[in-house]
């Protein structure tokens, strides 16, 4: 009998690959998401998504709008999609049961919006990258690679961090490279829901795991509304000095057409906004090779 992991592979292009991986880290993402990300347009994006989809290595829904109508296709790992994976990272395939759990996972409405609004600011930040010589994005991790005890070693610290869970829970950890300026970064995307006291809270995991001799890169808060980022502003002190902190808001990107790659950070302390890779001119310990990236982990896209 045929290898069915075999055959589909022959099938699969580098881009298709990149995609599947995108999947398994991240959950889940909608049509336009990949086309911006990915693809040269959104009917290309349609017409190879149909075809993965028949293959079999993505499954997709398309959940109702409260008001009428229907969100696009969302796109979720499908178990032999799964099992592909699974052979390139040298893992045993996961059982159909847990495949299949973890694509109704993103089902349940808030799971899905917050996962949703994490995947779309990478898929901006790779969508620009695509479309903008010397832009990229070199690494992408999700909240679950974050939090694996060895994400962030340091191996300037005087013990081995590997050895201490990681105090922080981001949404998201990734490279932005622009020309020679790189920005490595913590995401974490707010929804509005939490009170301000709770996003300040969070930097206290920050400066738990400077002190272990983890990484002092900046923490982006990606706010839904520019009056939310004045107001944490305010809240904002001392601990500045040791995890820099920048914002920026969704609503103003939107009213500026801007992603966000563009001028929309507000780096605490710092008069001005800022592109994502100016961060590195306002940071220049970010050149430490205290802090490099690769010396922490190997990439992950």
């Amino acid at each position: 009998m045929s290898d069915h992991v075999l055959r589909a592979q022959s099938t699969l292009t580098a881009r298709d690959h990149t995609l599947l991986g995108w999947l398994a880290d991240h959950g889940v993402m909608t049509t336009p998401q990949i086309a911006h990300a990915l693809f040269p347009s959104l009917d290309f994006a349609q017409r190879r998504l149909h075809r993965l989809h028949t293959i079999g290595v993505i499954d997709r829904f398309r959940p109702l709008k409260t008001d009428g109508g229907t969100y696009p296709y969302h796109y979720v790992l499908d178990q032999l999609g799964a099992e592909i994976i699974a052979a390139q990272r040298d893992q045993p395939p996961p059982r159909p049961s847990h495949t299949r759990t973890r694509r109704r996972r993103w089902t349940v409405a808030p799971v899905l919006a917050h996962r949703l609004g994490v995947n779309q600011f990478f898929t901006d930040l790779a969508g620009h990258a695509r479309t903008h010589p010397d832009h990229e994005l070199q690494r992408w991790w999700s909240e679950a690679r974050c939090r694996e005890p060895d994400s962030f070693p340091n191996p300037h610290a005087n013990f081995d961090l590997r050895a201490y869970p990681a105090p922080i829970h981001p949404d998201g950890h990734g490279i932005w490279r622009t020309g020679d300026h790189r920005v490595p970064f913590f995401l974490e995307h707010d929804t509005g829901t939490e009170p301000l006291t709770e996003l300040h809270r969070k930097l206290r995991g920050y400066l738990r795991l400077v002190d272990y001799g983890g990484p002092r890169w900046p923490i982006l808060f990606w706010l839904h509304s520019a009056k939310r980022a004045h107001h944490l502003h305010q809240h904002l002190g001392d601990e500045t000095r040791y995890v820099p902190v920048a914002t920026a808001s969704r609503d103003h990107a939107t009213q500026a057409g801007l992603n966000p790659a563009g001028r929309l950070w507000w780096l605490h302390g710092h008069n001005g906004l800022l592109t994502l890779a100016e961060l590195a001119e306002a940071l220049p310990h970010l050149q430490d090779p205290a802090y490099d990236p690769d010396q922490d982990a190997e990439p992950n896209a």
